[in-house]
């Protein structure tokens, strides 16, 4: 499998928006829609959108997720424990960032847990549960192409903040260390921020370390 990546910042919160295209079968995964937004729609006008992958259910990474459904007929895949957050503006904080808005509403088509796979391409796309930031928060890893999605669990040089509801400093650290023990190096694209490496954040982040 080989795979392209176009990455759009959107939202109040600069979050990353990713767009994985596998370059065989056409097939594309938008990770975290943050926003309506016009370029992307514009972007992914004549493409198959087969999935919507959500690393956890935080408003910042949701928000566009109807407006993508309404166009497309993607499956919505989010971590069973983060499910709510598509409807529940008090657990995906939209009702903290925006008292008086309302939140664009669905449901997920599908619920993941730790280990499960999604076929795409001539591969797969294996889910990681890393639960710290959100109960409910995973990465996305394709494996045959090294490249993880890790959205609020890892960014370059730190890690995602554990001070929210459901989230747990302790359980942050395990899903780091988690990652830091995947084998190899994969390429890392945050939910925020700039991509970094597994490698890199081994040697240089002082979240990261494993832990035996």
């Amino acid at each position: 499998m080989s795979i392209s990546i176009k990455r759009f910042v959107l939202g109040d919160i600069s979050t990353n928006t990713y767009v994985v295209t596998d370059d065989i079968s056409g097939d594309c995964a938008v990770v975290d829609p943050a926003t309506e937004d016009r370029e992307l729609s514009e972007y992914l006008k004549d493409k198959n959108v087969k999935y919507i992958l959500l690393t956890h259910g935080h408003f910042d990474h949701i928000s566009g997720v109807k407006a993508l459904k309404d166009r497309t007929s993607a499956q919505t895949v989010i971590h069973s424990e983060d499910a709510d957050c598509l409807y529940d503006r008090d657990k995906s904080l939209f009702s903290w960032q925006y008292p008086d808005g309302e939140q664009p509403v669905c449901r997920g088509d599908k619920t993941v847990n730790d280990g499960d796979t999604l076929p795409f391409g001539d591969g797969e796309i294996r889910v990681m549960h890393t639960p710290g930031h959100t109960k409910g928060g995973v990465c996305y890893i394709f494996t045959n192409d090294r490249v993880i999605f890790s959205g609020d669990t890892l960014f370059r040089l730190s890690a995602g903040r554990t001070d929210f509801p459901g989230g747990s400093p302790r359980e942050e650290l395990m899903s780091l260390s988690k990652l830091a023990a995947i084998e190899g190096d994969y390429k890392v694209y945050p939910g925020h921020g700039e991509e970094t490496t597994l490698e890199y954040e081994r040697r240089n982040n002082r979240y990261v370390k494993v832990r035996k």
